[in-house]
């Protein structure tokens, strides 16, 4: 089963997916214990291509870290928090969950595109 460690305490996921907004970002940073990784490759994948299916979703993204550590992270673009909700409260995915590895530490967080002029568009 992932344990779920949110990136900001005061505003868990469970939180966020009740805001509604357009364009949204998941990051999920997952950490596990090395000799988890290929478990934890599979389960993602299986879970991506669940996502992938539903409405509003856009692409993903699986990073990685450098060297020696198991660390990943994932960020996945959808369409609005309503399409991303609709996907990650669904019974099927809830239920994948307890196919990751014991190790694994999910730390998901949403995000919007912030302007800064000059550098990024939003």
């Amino acid at each position: 089963m992932t344990h779920m460690r949110p990136l900001d305490p005061a505003f868990p996921i469970d939180r966020q997916v009740a805001i509604d907004a357009t364009a949204v970002v998941l990051v999920n940073v997952f950490t596990l214990d090395k000799a988890d990784e290929q478990t934890f490759l599979d389960v993602w994948q299986d879970d991506a291509v669940f996502m992938k299916q539903h409405p509003g979703f856009i692409s993903t993204q699986l990073h990685r870290a450098i060297g020696d550590s198991p660390t990943y992270l994932n960020y996945a673009v959808w369409e609005s928090t309503a399409a991303f909700r609709a996907a990650f409260t669904h019974p099927q995915f809830r239920a994948k969950i307890s196919a990751y590895p014991s190790s694994a530490v999910a730390s998901p967080h949403l995000f919007e595109k912030v302007a800064v002029p000059g550098i990024c568009v939003a």
